[in-house]
C-alpha cells in the first residue's frame, strides 16, 4: 500500500544520453537548413539547386509560395508555417504578388512572382496521395513516410501501390537499404530506368526462413533429372536466350563487361554530357520505353545516378523528361547533407578561432586550462559510475567543489 501512495519518481537521463540527444537535434536541424544561418534572404541566389522552404498559410492559404528560412524566422514569425523540409531549383517568394500589400522585410525588390518555381499540395500542409496533412492529428499511430525524388512528394509506406509494405527494401533490423525511391506516380516518367541492370535497383527483402526452408524440403523431395531431361532443358535454355529482346542483350551484355577481371558498367561512356562516345544502351529512348511495361514504385541503391549514360541523346531525353537534374551530383539529398555538415565543422572552427583571436595570450592559456581541468576531472569523477546510470545535479556540483578546491591548493 506504501508503494501506492509514493509519488512517481522523475523520469532521470544519463548526461550522456542528454548530451548525444541535443547534439542529434542540433545535427538534424543543420542537415535540413543545409548551413544556412538564417540571417538572409536566399532571393538574390537565383533558383538554387536545393535549400530549406516553408510555406505560410497565413500569408497565402492556397499554399502557392514558398519562402527561404531567413524569411520564415524574420518576415512570418507567429505565422502558420508549414516546413517542407527541402526543394530542388526554388528561388524565395516572400513579398512577391502572392502575398498582397504584404512586402519581404530582408529584401523588398523582388520581381512579380518566379515562374519556375514548383508547388504541389504539400505546400498546403498535405502529403501522399490520400492526401492528410502531417502529422495526422486523426491517426492514433504517426506512420512512416518516404519521400520520391522526382516529385518530392511523402508517402506512407501503404499507399506506395506495392503488394506489402514488407517489399520496401529493408536489413534485418528494419534499416532502408535504399538510397532514395521514385513513387509510381513518377515512375512512368522515369520508365528508362528499367532498361538499365537491375544493379541499379535496391534488392527485394529476402525470403524468411520457414519460406526458405519449405523451399529446401521441396527441392530435397523432387527426384534428380536425367541426362536426357537435362540436355532438353539446357536446349530450351538456349532457345530462350536466342530469342531475348534486343533491351535483354544489351543488357547483358553491352552494358556489363569484363575489363582485366572486373566487372565495369557502361564502359562505352566517358561520363561527359554531350561526349562523342557510343551511347551505352544502344537504343531509340523514346521507341524503347513505349515498349516498356507499366512500371512499379523504384528503390534504387547508393549511388545510382552515376550509372546514368550522359551521351548527348540520352541527356536530351533527360531534359525533355524533366528530369535532367539526375545527372547533377549536388541534386540529391546525401550531397545537400555533406555540404550541410562541411559548412557546420567550419563554422564551428571559425567560431572558435573567432572567439580565441580577441583574448590576450594570457587569456587564451586560463580558459584552456580551464577546459582541460574541467574534462580531466569529469573524467575522473565519473570513471567508477555506471554508464547507464543517471548523473544528478549533486554530482555536478561536487565535480565543481573539487575543482575549486585544487584551485586553493594550487594558489
Amino acid at each position: 500500500m506504501t508503494d501506492a501512495f509514493e509519488e512517481e519518481a522523475e523520469p532521470t537521463v544519463s548526461i550522456g544520453e542528454y548530451l548525444k540527444d541535443v547534439e542529434e537535434q542540433e545535427l538534424e536541424a543543420d542537415l535540413v537548413l543545409g548551413g544556412d544561418e538564417g540571417k538572409e534572404c536566399t532571393y538574390n541566389n537565383g533558383y538554387m539547386k536545393r535549400q530549406a522552404i516553408f510555406s505560410c498559410l497565413t500569408c497565402t492559404p492556397d499554399g502557392n509560395a514558398g519562402v527561404c528560412t531567413a524569411c520564415s524566422l524574420s518576415c512570418h514569425d507567429g505565422h502558420e508555417i508549414v516546413e517542407l523540409w527541402t526543394k530542388r531549383n526554388f528561388r524565395c517568394d516572400c513579398g512577391n504578388s502572392k502575398f498582397g500589400e504584404f512586402f519581404c522585410k530582408l529584401l523588398a525588390s523582388k520581381d512579380v512572382e518566379n515562374p519556375q518555381n514548383l508547388y504541389n499540395h504539400n505546400f498546403r500542409g498535405l502529403y501522399c496521395t490520400c492526401g492528410r496533412p502531417y502529422p495526422d492529428p486523426d491517426a492514433e499511430e504517426q506512420a512512416e513516410m518516404i519521400q520520391c525524388c522526382v516529385c518530392e512528394d511523402w508517402f506512407h509506406e501503404e499507399h506506395l501501390g506495392l503488394e506489402s509494405s514488407d517489399m520496401v527494401p529493408r536489413d534485418e533490423e528494419g534499416e532502408p537499404i535504399y538510397e532514395e525511391f521514385i513513387c509510381q506516380g513518377c515512375a512512368s516518367v522515369c520508365s528508362f530506368l528499367m532498361l538499365y541492370p537491375p544493379t541499379v535497383f535496391a534488392s527485394v527483402p529476402q525470403k524468411t526462413a520457414t519460406s526458405s526452408l519449405k523451399e529446401k524440403e521441396v527441392a530435397e523431395n523432387v527426384p534428380p533429372l536425367s541426362s536426357e531431361e537435362t540436355n532438353n532443358a539446357s536446349s530450351s535454355q538456349d532457345t530462350l536466350m536466342t530469342n531475348a529482346s534486343k533491351e535483354e542483350l544489351l543488357l547483358g551484355k553491352g552494358i556489363h563487361e569484363e575489363n582485366d577481371g572486373k566487372t565495369t558498367i557502361m564502359n562505352h561512356c566517358n561520363g561527359v554530357a554531350g561526349s562523342s562516345e557510343k551511347c551505352v544502351l544502344g537504343l531509340n529512348l523514346s521507341e524503347a520505353v513505349a515498349k516498356l511495361e507499366k512500371s512499379k514504385p523504384m528503390f534504387l541503391c547508393k549511388n545510382w545516378r552515376e550509372v546514368l549514360c550522359k551521351c548527348q541523346n540520352c541527356v536530351d531525353f533527360y531534359n525533355q523528361k524533366g528530369v535532367g537534374y539526375l545527372l547533377d551530383p549536388e541534386d540529391t539529398i546525401a550531397e545537400y547533407e555533406a555540404m550541410a555538415k562541411q559548412k557546420r565543422e567550419q563554422l564551428e572552427q571559425q567560431q572558435s578561432s573567432e572567439f580565441l583571436s580577441k583574448l590576450g595570450h594570457i587569456e587564451k592559456m586560463e580558459i584552456l586550462t580551464g577546459i582541460a581541468d574541467i574534462k580531466n576531472e569529469l573524467h575522473s569523477y565519473l570513471a567508477s559510475f555506471d554508464p547507464s546510470k543517471a548523473v544528478t545535479s549533486a554530482d555536478i556540483h561536487q565535480v565543481f567543489e573539487n575543482l575549486a578546491k585544487k584551485r586553493k591548493r594550487m594558489e
